[in-house]
């Protein structure tokens, strides 16, 4: 066996996965035997380690400046992509940029090169007309999800970056579907096309929920009820109309968290960890949750709006049915109001009464410690299964970052295990911690 399928199985291991799936292998070959790939796979399918597994096993050891630049459209994606090169294990720097935070964060953390650089096109343009890197050394490029970075209007940062990168021998672009032409000034000739786009949504159920009112809250309020406790994601088109759903869903005490782009970048993200470790099932969301982000298994969407496009519908749905799971799309639809012709006939789901889902039985802490605190997940673990008196069915899901971490609590339990450990040391740090 070869160091290079060593190293895999070790990572592999590292991540708790005991193989690779169809698309993954036909990437991972088609990456390292071409100059030049296209990856067309539906979100959740696995494209982030499909790629970043054949960059990493072909990085050289023994440059120390940024070998990898990837190109993501959000924030989100560009965190969750850090976050599994970083849970690979390789002993490989790597680093998110994004706008949201200050840029002088970027700076101390770019002081030693990263390998494998992460970033929004904004932010990375900015970098590289600070000089905060030397893109010369930047032999592999990846557009991830490029087709959104387009769209939302990225598209002169990308151009810019790319024109600087003088020495890139691969080109790896990925998208969902295989709607969007490449700009010219990506300079691709003849990419190896993997296109598993029509891939993992067999299981999918399209169907609708009929409101007797223009005015939809009082129907999604009955679906949620009759869908009962399971994840599910709800999409709006405008910031103001999911402002206006949320304070609905509080006079009828649903328990739910809200995503879009005028929030607080500290807000969505730990939006999206409560939504990840339970504490929030329900999250209502514009376009900006339709792709790239880490979420568990949804097992259904509600298109409280429809998207304008026929592309979104598309993004939106890949979010349940995801890969082996099965999940449904519900169009909630006035009476009166005419679908797209995009959208083809669907069976209308009748609502049965029923109660307001129970609270999830999980709440979320903040702790003042991350990974340059030499803290890790076990280190948490320790401290709230010992010093806190929880049992391990009582401690929930752990995620780590680089300056704090997050844990999910039983919510009876969550307030004794607060005041056992609070202003205690956990290593060398004396961390805080507080319900969020």
């Amino acid at each position: 066996m070869s160091q290079a399928l060593k190293t895999q199985k070790e990572i592999l291991q590292k991540l708790q996965i005991t193989a690779l799936n169809e698309m993954q292998l036909e990437a991972q070959a088609a990456i390292h035997g071409n100059k030049e790939v296209m990856l067309l796979s539906p979100t959740g399918s696995g494209k982030t380690l499909a790629f970043l597994l054949p960059i990493i096993a072909e990085l050289n050891s023994e440059n120390n400046e940024v070998q990898v630049l990837i190109l993501v459209p959000s924030r989100e994606l560009a965190i969750q992509i850090e976050q599994v090169a970083r849970e690979m294990g390789t002993g490989y720097k790597v680093n998110a940029v994004y706008g949201g935070r200050m840029m002088s964060k970027d700076k101390i953390e770019l002081k030693h090169n990263p390998a494998i650089l992460v970033g929004t096109p904004g932010r990375v343009a900015d970098h590289i007309r600070r000089n905060t890197f030397d893109p010369n050394n930047i032999t592999t490029l990846v557009l991830d999800e490029f087709d959104k970075s387009l769209e939302i209007g990225f598209e002169d940062d990308m151009e810019e970056i790319i024109s600087s990168l003088k020495h890139v021998k691969k080109k790896v672009l990925t998208s969902a579907t295989n709607e969007t032409e490449v700009p010219k000034f990506v300079k691709l000739s003849d990419p190896k096309v993997i296109d598993y786009s029509k891939t993992g949504v067999k299981k999918l159920q399209i169907k609708r929920i009929i409101s007797p009112e223009k005015d939809k809250l009082d129907t999604l309020v009955k679906a949620i009820c009759h869908l009962g406790n399971q994840p599910g994601i709800i999409f709006c088109n405008y910031k103001e109309s999911i402002n206006r759903v949320s304070d609905y869903l509080d006079e009828h005490d649903i328990n739910h968290g809200c995503f879009y782009g005028g929030m607080d970048q500290k807000d969505r993200e730990r939006a999206l960890i409560k939504f990840r470790n339970g504490t929030h099932q329900i999250i209502i969301a514009t376009d900006l949750a339709a792709r790239g982000l880490d979420v568990p298994e949804i097992k259904f969407i509600i298109h409280y709006h429809l998207p304008l496009r026929s592309q979104e519908f598309v993004h939106r749905n890949g979010r349940t049915a995801r890969m082996h799971m099965d999940g449904t799309a519900y169009i909630l639809q006035w009476a009166e109001e005419i679908l797209p012709e995009f959208i083809d006939e669907a069976e209308i789901e009748e609502l049965t009464d029923a109660e307001t889902p129970k609270p999830s039985k999980w709440k979320t802490v903040f702790i003042s410690g991350g990974r340059k605190d030499k803290i890790s997940k076990g280190d948490i673990a320790g401290l709230f299964l010992k010093q806190g008196g929880l049992e391990k069915d009582e401690l929930g899901a752990i995620e780590l970052k680089q300056d704090c971490a997050f844990a999910a609590i039983r919510s009876s339990k969550v307030k004794d295990a607060i005041n056992q450990t609070d202003n205690t040391r956990l290593k060398k740090k004396k961390v805080r911690i507080r319900l969020i």
